[in-house]
């Protein structure tokens, strides 16, 4: 390999290497030390990871981020692959103003997106009144403000782009010259779908449901804004280790924990997505 082609590639591994690789690998070494008179001794120690286990309230906790990013997925899924596939099917300019509108999202602040569901699940908001004006409710409620139900559709409304985009470019793979053989040889619109359209977008599927996955499961912000107290996720765990305990090095065993599930769903994503390969 010729200088000229090397740099290029070290360069490439490089920014990983700096970005990602290194503030994990701070994070794992930061896992095994302690806290005396509130400071950090690096010492080597299993304390964290052994309190994690001892104390049931954590893998509870873990275990019901999990179930919540779950029904994140799913729900994203389910509305996401719909809109993507209505997004392909179009044509021209109007194809590509509705793609732009469904990744305009992506481009507005967290917490401007986060205050401005909200301000709709509120008492006075427009889910309140469109049901009271449907007759639906008598009066406002704050049944969907404040508790895990309304953790659940803001996360699927904010990660919702994040689903779509992945699966829309995947539909945009499947060769046009298939769905023509298809019809061709007498299949129905379902029937190609099913047989053709659907199997050769499984792979932006299943990034895209990753993707949800995993932002739903480290994100500790919206529990906060739209929780309350009922919404209480491992993402919040770890981010008041890291705030108002102080206890960093437990902090980080608690993230080393979360990286490693989340690590795991990729892997068997990745080993779904290679059975399914077509």
């Amino acid at each position: 390999m010729t200088a000229g082609r090397l740099a290029p590639n070290l360069l490439a591994w490089s920014i990983p290497l700096l970005l990602v690789l290194l503030p994990l690998s701070s994070f794992l070494v930061i896992s095994f030390w302690r806290v005396e008179n509130n400071a950090l001794v690096p010492d080597f120690t299993l304390a964290n990871y052994a309190e994690f286990v001892r104390n049931e309230i954590y893998p509870r906790v873990l275990q019901g981020t999990l179930l919540l990013a779950t029904q994140v997925m799913l729900a994203c899924l389910l509305i996401g692959y719909p809109v993507a596939l209505f997004l392909w099917r179009r044509q021209g300019t109007v194809r590509w103003t509705l793609l732009l509108a469904t990744a305009l999202p992506l481009f507005l602040s967290y917490i401007i997106k986060i205050y401005a569901i909200r301000s709709l699940l509120g008492p006075s908001g427009f889910v309140n009144q469109a049901l009271i004006a449907v007759r639906l409710l008598d009066r406002p409620s704050t049944a969907l403000l404040f508790n895990q139900r309304a953790v659940l559709i803001t996360m699927v409304l904010v990660y919702l782009p994040f689903a779509i985009l992945p699966i829309f470019l995947s539909l945009e793979r499947v060769p046009r010259g298939l769905l023509a053989a298809s019809a061709d040889l007498g299949a129905s619109g379902w029937q190609t779908f099913k047989l053709v359209v659907f199997p050769l977008s499984l792979p932006g599927t299943i990034v895209g449901g990753l993707f949800a996955f995993v932002l739903a499961m480290g994100d500790f912000v919206t529990p906060q804004m739209v929780g309350g107290t009922t919404g209480f996720t491992y993402g919040r765990v770890v981010q008041s280790q890291f705030g108002m305990a102080f206890n960093w090095p437990f902090g980080a065993a608690l993230a080393v924990v979360l990286l490693a599930g989340a690590l795991l769903v990729i892997a068997l994503a990745g080993w779904v997505q290679g059975r399914s390969r077509v």
